[in-house]
């Protein structure tokens, strides 16, 4: 009989993710999936998984959870204490639990979010080609929705799984309180006044506490649009268009105020002006951040932004090596 994770408490927002559900924004089902991708792929790496297994991602306050039966788990991101039975156990490397043994988590020490895995995998059903939960849709991860009390999670064959292993300390993501996001200018930078785009490149942000799986919200001196006529359909607000799509990562300023930075669970498109997009390299970055972290844009070239993915790809790639 395959092992089981029961959930004794759920903790905040504790939900099952992957990679994604990739191909579908077209029709506007976002790609979820794990928002720190590189914390949760270490955190299979840890237990000889692939990088697509299902794990559990952890918000500020995690959850607490008995095993049916022998697993292997391994967790990985934000800094929190690891407790097996009471006894507290390390991140970055496995944790070979006895059929009973309870875990739970302490309060988190930085970051946002760390994730859980265990050999095999969290073997929810797949959905539109993916285990990620979009609980907005009610899609995916255990029954759509973030996990309850009593919820009994399936593991997959841990026959699957390699050699377990530790994470070096100087690849661990770091969990700073002030970082730079590097981007690429958006579609509609144009709106921006040439003082609107110094505003937003020159100026410190802060992340406010409206940050989620949808987007991140941060504060600062605003930026300035130009004067013009708005198109017919678009609202009155300088920064609003004719409906256009969102790419992942896309940055908007409604009212010119508090920008906000589109994450996994965000729509596909809308009336507001992208003025930039964070490159896909830093995303993960991003979904560490904690409220009042401070940031700076730093404008970046294409050719950058892909040199970026391919450093992140090959980072990834050696955690298997």
């Amino acid at each position: 009989m395959s092992a089981t994770i029961e959930i004794v408490e759920p903790g905040l927002a504790t939900t099952v993710q992957d990679l994604g559900r990739i191909g579908h924004y077209n029709v506007g089902i976002p790609q979820s999936g794990a928002m720190d991708g590189l914390s949760a792929d270490m955190a299979n790496a840890i237990v000889g998984n692939p990088s697509d297994a299902a794990v559990l991602e952890c918000t500020y306050m995690g959850p607490k959870f008995r095993v049916s039966a022998p697993v292997r788990i391994g967790v990985a991101g934000a800094p929190v204490p690891v407790k097996v039975n009471g006894e507290e156990r390390s991140e970055w490397q496995p944790i070979d639990l006895e059929a009973g043994d309870e875990v739970s988590f302490g309060v988190i020490q930085g970051g946002t979010r760390y994730y859980v895995a265990v050999a095999g995998g969290v073997d929810v059903p797949v959905a539109l080609g993916s285990r990620s939960t979009y609980a907005l849709g009610a899609l995916g991860g255990f029954e759509g929705r973030k996990l309850e009390a009593g919820d009994e999670l399936p593991v997959g064959d841990p026959a699957e799984a390699t050699e377990p292993r530790e994470i070096p300390e100087s690849v661990r993501p770091s969990f700073p309180k002030d970082v730079e996001i590097r981007v690429v200018r958006g579609l509609y930078d144009h709106l921006l006044s040439d003082a609107g785009r110094a505003a937003f490149y020159d100026s410190t942000w802060t992340l406010t506490p409206v940050a989620d799986r949808i987007g991140l919200r941060f504060k600062g001196p605003g930026v300035e649009w130009n004067e013009r006529e708005q198109p017919f359909g678009a609202g009155s607000d300088p920064s609003n268009i004719v409906d256009a799509g969102y790419a992942v990562g896309s940055i908007q300023i409604p009212g010119g105020t508090e920008p906000i930075i589109l994450h996994r669970d965000a729509v596909s498109g809308g009336g507001y002006a992208m003025v930039a997009t964070v490159i896909s390299a830093d995303m993960d970055m991003l979904a560490r951040l904690s409220p009042g972290t401070t940031a700076r844009f730093v404008e970046v070239s294409l050719d950058d932004a892909v040199a970026a993915r391919k450093e992140m790809s090959a980072l990834r790639a050696s955690l298997r090596d």
